[in-house]
């Protein structure tokens, strides 16, 4: 394309002329201010197998073009410690979110489960304790489930390793359902990354089932998928032939051209499914998609359409069901969770609302967790005033087969929401969007479907660029992580399906009429809201502690 290489020649440019000012002179204030999180959509120089710049964007290189010109083009960095995650982690729109919406470095929970694992302090948790204790009053078997991968987006290979192990060496039986990857990693890495799984198993544990994270890891309600994951594990009945061992059960589906996220639910051994006075032991620390799989194993008013007592048996009766995290306020009230939550006080919703402004979250189903829930700082309910309207992700089985997604409905919900008037004024003083395709379709490995996603992404954004100018208002535009500026492993040559290292891109649009009153530079994405906030003339509160990427000078 065209433009691919000027505009690489722009960002790079801005990148050296980034300039970080200390001070806190007061910037202008505005009536409206608009985030739009371009999902998935990093920096990367490279053209080759880089959808972004493969892409055509016109809308998204005037933008970027017009905000560089008033110097409102910078960078921000998106994972390892800079979001709170160890060096060489990759971001996530989870610990995304949470920063963006935090306004200060939140520190994951995949750092508290490591020290406590390297300190012994994990078998001293009080929920794990009595999740021992509950089992073995029972007699029952642990049932220890999770993503078991070195990706450490929604869990590590090595806390499913680590629960398990601590309630083996209590004297209680322990059986394993291992979630295979292949999204947040190499699509067909189980074959390496299994056997030292395996190998840090103590003697007596065995595994029970193998099944894709596609099926058990569901967060779109697509409960035909949970339903397979269920049948395995409180069943013992699988969708493909059982094994006699869980690296059987890799070999079978990359033997028919399966990767691992697609794992069909397979049974190993003489699995039969749980008993009652059995208990359930979740590893993931990543809410979003341990739901719908617990909401179905443990929750008391189960899902209708999982169909129970019809096509499904009554489920047994469970002992303890403990989870690593708090997934939810309704899985606290039948869960106990190992790692105890952490407030997050005055996140930017919060602040909005205080202030007495109205704000809208608009996102398709599979992001609105994520401009909801961990843009809030894990709250669940909305704030005083705070809009939602959620667009259905479509039902297809992979997004490359739909990789427009719900944008374009997206696109026209955030231009009728900044249109919106009260009187002569904004009716809304917030409105944060995220479009999930490049993300989502980057998952895929498809560089064709990546690029028409980005393609949709760019309309979307032009017509919403048109409503900020009705509105007179300011948009910020940035990512929460990169994904599909890389659409192939270069050590591989495969098709790369996570996310990256890569910075994101930043900029600012001003339709105010001061839109060269100032500058900004790079910075992290905890530093989006203070911003927000100085756009908008409302104070930082003190526990944000993010700094306003907006220049203390003046021009």
């Amino acid at each position: 394309m065209m433009l691919a290489g000027a505009r690489r020649t722009t960002w790079a440019a801005a990148v050296r002329g980034a300039r970080a000012l200390s001070g806190s002179a007061k910037g202008p204030e505005h009536k409206q201010a608009i985030l739009c999180i371009l999902d998935g959509w990093g920096y990367n120089e490279r053209m080759q197998y880089n959808a972004v710049l493969q892409a055509n964007t016109p809308n998204f290189d005037k933008m970027w073009a017009r905000a560089g010109q008033c110097g409102q083009q910078a960078f921000l960095q998106a994972c390892e410690e800079n979001v709170g995650l160890p060096p060489g982690q990759i971001g996530n729109s989870e610990v995304g979110h949470m920063n963006l919406g935090a306004g200060r470095v939140v520190w994951q929970d995949i750092m508290t489960i490591n020290n406590a694992i390297r300190d012994g302090e994990l078998s001293k948790k009080k929920a794990l304790q009595d999740h021992i204790a509950a089992l073995k009053e029972s007699g029952g078997t642990s049932h220890v489930m999770g993503l078991v991968s070195p990706g450490g987006v929604h869990a590590l290979d090595t806390h499913v390793a680590a629960l398990a192990n601590e309630v083996n060496k209590a004297g209680v039986p322990v059986v394993v359902h291992i979630w295979t990857d292949g999204r947040d990693c190499g699509p067909r890495d189980a074959a390496n990354d299994l056997p030292k799984f395996l190998e840090s198993l103590d003697e007596g544990i065995t595994i029970a089932t193998v099944t894709g994270r596609f099926f058990s890891m569901d967060r779109d309600r697509r409960w035909e998928r949970v339903g397979a994951a269920y049948d395995v594990i409180a069943c013992g009945k699988g969708t493909a032939d059982p094994v006699d061992s869980p690296e059987a059960a890799i070999k079978q589906a990359h033997g028919q051209d399966v990767g691992d996220e697609f794992i069909e639910a397979t049974v190993v051994g003489d699995y039969q499914g749980m008993k009652d006075g059995d208990g359930i032991l979740c590893a993931n620390f990543r809410a979003d998609r341990a739901r719908e799989i617990l909401t179905a194993l443990a929750d008391p008013e189960p899902p209708s359409e999982l169909g129970f007592g019809s096509e499904r048996p009554e489920r047994v009766k469970l002992a303890n069901m403990t989870g690593m995290v708090e997934y939810s306020t309704r899985h606290s009230e039948f869960m106990s969770n190992i790692i105890e939550e952490k407030e997050i006080d005055l996140p930017m919703g919060e602040v909005i609302a205080e202030n007495g402004l109205r704000q809208m979250r608009i996102a398709e189903s599979e992001k609105r967790p994520h401009v909801t829930f961990f843009f809030n700082g894990g709250r669940e309910e909305p704030f005083d005033n705070e809009d939602r309207i959620e667009i259905p992700s479509p039902k297809v089985k992979t997004y490359d087969l739909q990789p427009t997604m719900g944008t374009r409905e997206i696109g026209e919900a955030v231009c009728e929401a900044i249109e919106k008037k009260d009187g002569d004024k904004p009716y809304y003083s917030f409105v944060l969007c995220n479009f999930a395709a490049p993300d989502m379709v980057g998952h895929t490995g498809s560089l064709e479907a990546a690029v028409t996603a980005v393609e949709t992404c760019d309309e979307a954004l032009g017509k919403i660029l048109e409503s900020v100018k009705k509105s007179k208002g300011t948009i910020i535009v940035t990512a929460d992580h990169g994904n599909c500026e890389t659409m192939v492993d270069p050590e591989t040559g495969g098709p790369h399906t996570a996310h990256t290292l890569n910075k994101v891109p930043v900029f600012i649009n001003d339709y105010t009429g001061e839109e060269r009153q100032y500058k900004i530079h790079s910075g992290a994405l905890c530093d989006v809201s203070p911003t927000l906030l100085e756009i908008l003339g409302i104070e930082q509160p003190g526990p944000m502690t993010g700094k306003s990427l907006i220049d203390s000078t003046k021009v």
